[in-house]
């Protein structure tokens, strides 16, 4: 199996991320993949939640429906995988115990699910799943830039059908789909960045 020797660097890999559109055939390695998967789980969330989850999809006829599904969006079937991003906070407020540290005595864990359960308990399933799904764009960011430091190049889409989606992998109701992210072997350059500078976005207070 094909596992990157040379990974970029965090700054390298932000600089030289396009939007790809046109991907080779050849497919990330599974050794890849879960390498990207590992470096994306460890991204931050709130009370350590982590209520994202991912399908990766390689199949050829699943991809031809996931990309009806995305208004026909050329990345999905020409990238030979598209991930898809999803969050289930319903997954995650019933398997607290999984979330917390190893070592913790069991007055801890039942002070932290007492916390995390209060936490939320004003809220409705609804506005529970829209806080995962805000939570769903922080693992994003790390997935873009751990694909790119091995190599790959990516596409994030925000435009698709979610409940299509959702149907399409046999997804429960209740989760949402933050994105859907091409991946694989750039086979076009991509356009170049064009962004705001510092001083029309960041100031010191």
């Amino acid at each position: 199996m094909h596992v990157t020797e040379k990974l970029l660097t965090v700054p390298a890999a932000a600089e030289q991320r396009r939007s790809i559109r046109a991907y080779t055939p050849d497919a990330p390695s599974p050794a890849d993949l879960d390498a990207i998967l590992h470096e994306t789980s460890l991204a931050p969330s709130a009370w350590n939640l982590q209520p994202w989850r991912f399908v990766v999809v390689r199949d050829p006829q699943l991809k031809t429906k996931l990309a009806g599904a995305a208004y026909n969006q050329k990345q999905v079937t020409a990238a030979p995988v598209v991930i898809v991003l999803y969050t289930d906070m319903a997954d995650t407020l019933s398997h607290l115990d999984e979330i917390v540290r190893p070592g913790a005595t069991a007055e801890q864990r039942a002070g932290f699910r007492t916390m995390v359960e209060g936490a939320f308990a004003k809220q409705d399933a609804a506005e529970r799943e829209a806080w995962a799904h805000a939570q769903g764009f922080i693992a994003l960011g790390y997935l873009l830039l751990s694909a790119e430091a091995h190599g790959y190049a990516t596409s994030p889409m925000a435009g698709f059908d979610p409940e299509a989606v959702k149907d399409l992998l046999g997804l429960p109701p209740h989760v949402r789909v933050p994105a859907l992210v091409a991946l694989g072997r750039a086979a076009e350059e991509g356009q170049p960045h064009h962004r705001h500078g510092l001083e029309r976005i960041a100031r010191v207070a």
